[in-house]
């Protein structure tokens, strides 16, 4: 599948609101998960091109869901979300792998670039 997405957080209303973003522009949404452990599962299980992937959650956060990830799959492209714009967190998702960082509360066209910019 050329543009099959999963999207992990752990506000149902938050992977609603991307997933109508990235479905509105003619992207496919694969899956849904609501912490770290799940996307690793889920990641396994759907081997998404993309994962958009929020940092503070319940059992396991999103770094350590990234770093997880890129053990299973070093070419997998992960997108970083969180309402924390913080510098060092910002830098540690992407030296964990993320290829980029939204801030939330996103702008859909900001949400869209970085699908784009990441996909390639």
């Amino acid at each position: 599948m050329a543009n099959g997405i999963l999207i992990v957080d752990d506000a149902a209303f938050m992977r609603m609101m991307i997933k109508d973003v990235l479905t509105k522009n003619g992207f496919e949404v694969l899956g849904e998960a609501e912490n770290g452990a799940k996307a690793i599962e889920k990641y396994k299980e759907l081997q998404p091109n993309l994962t958009i992937m929020d940092i503070t959650m319940p059992e396991m956060d999103g770094i350590q869901a990234v770093k997880e990830i890129k053990k299973l799959d070093s070419n997998a492209k992960i997108i970083m979300c969180s309402a924390m714009g913080q510098q060092a967190m910002v830098i540690e998702a992407i030296q964990a792998g993320a290829k980029d960082f939204i801030v939330k509360p996103f702008q859909a066209d900001r949400v869209i670039e970085a699908v784009k910019k990441v996909l390639g």
